[in-house]
């Protein structure tokens, strides 16, 4: 794990300072306005990272797990937007510090050295079929939090006219689920017109449809019994995350996994490398758990 010295190295380190310490200040009624301009120019330095990588690559930069971590990272910021204006959602602090989480394997772990687009990934399904799936994933990592807030018996709101935890995690779901479901879809034409059978039992297949799945199974269990077991729909999202962390991470890198995704990472690496990789990137975070998973509440009255 070497920094990097590029231009998009530093656009990237500038991003996650700029995330860093939005997540710090945010949480201040105080300085919350501050927080959030922070949080804008993290986003915009992000965004002229991939810019930049774009440029020396020649192809929209959706290859390998350098491009898809830089693009999470640059996705956190209108996400938010989006979900304050429209679903009622805040946690911004919390946001920002998954923007710098998710930056932290493209400023450390993966390579940024410029690729082929292999013709596998020649096709018109490339840009619709990721991008789907990075939304997806960005939603559904931003409903983990609120999710894991009400496990541990958090109600919320942070904020006064933003929802309560549990129909923050549900709103969000409902708003991810539909794009992980377009990924999978459109994943599934592109495998007919590749490989000739829309389903081929690759690692990275199954695995996003068990992610689907667990998802399926949240709504499912959420429309049947409303929020009369809180604590149990918010563990279905807590474990759909952790089959995202598989799929992008673990199929992608491990050698036991090896399949006809494997061009979607720069080198393979054996279990322990794996795990020390996992370990790297949330040990570096760990002071930010608790801002993750908790901000403070508006006194009312």
């Amino acid at each position: 794990m070497e920094p990097k010295h590029s231009i998009v190295g530093v656009l990237i380190y500038l991003a996650m300072l700029f995330y860093l310490c939005s997540a710090l200040v945010a949480r201040s009624r105080r300085f919350r306005t501050t927080g959030r301009g922070l949080y804008a120019l993290g986003f915009l330095a992000a965004a002229a990272a991939i810019i930049l990588h774009w440029h020396e690559v020649e192809h929209v930069p959706l290859q390998n797990l350098f491009e898809i971590f830089l693009c999470l990272g640059m996705l956190v910021f209108p996400i938010s937007v989006f979900c304050r204006r429209f679903l009622k959602v805040g946690g911004e602090a919390a946001d920002a510090a998954i923007g710098f989480i998710v930056l932290f394997p493209a400023g450390f772990v993966f390579s940024e050295e410029p690729q082929r687009l292999p013709p596998a990934l020649q096709s018109f399904l490339f840009v619709p079929h990721v991008s789907a799936y990075m939304l997806s994933y960005v939603i559904l990592a931003k409903a983990s939090v609120p999710a894991l807030a009400r496990l541990l018996g958090r109600e919320g709101p942070a904020e006064a006219g933003l929802v309560p935890h549990e129909l923050a995690a549900y709103r969000m779901t409902r708003l991810g689920f539909p794009l992980l479901t377009l990924g999978l879809i459109l994943g599934a034409w592109w495998g007919k017109l590749a490989w000739g059978d829309y389903w081929n039992w690759d690692p990275k297949e199954l695995w996003s449809l068990v992610t689907w799945l667990v998802f399926l199974g949240y709504l499912h269990f959420r429309s049947m019994y409303g929020t009369r077991f809180a604590r149990a729909n918010v563990v279905f999202i807590v474990f759909g995350l952790l089959a995202i962390v598989i799929t992008l991470l673990w199929v992608n890198l491990g050698r036991v996994f090896a399949g006809l995704h494997s061009y979607a990472a720069l080198q393979e690496m054996d279990g322990s490398e794996i795990v020390a990789t996992v370990l790297a990137i949330f040990g570096e975070v760990a002071p930010l758990a608790n801002l993750v998973m908790t901000e403070p509440c508006l006194k009312m009255g």
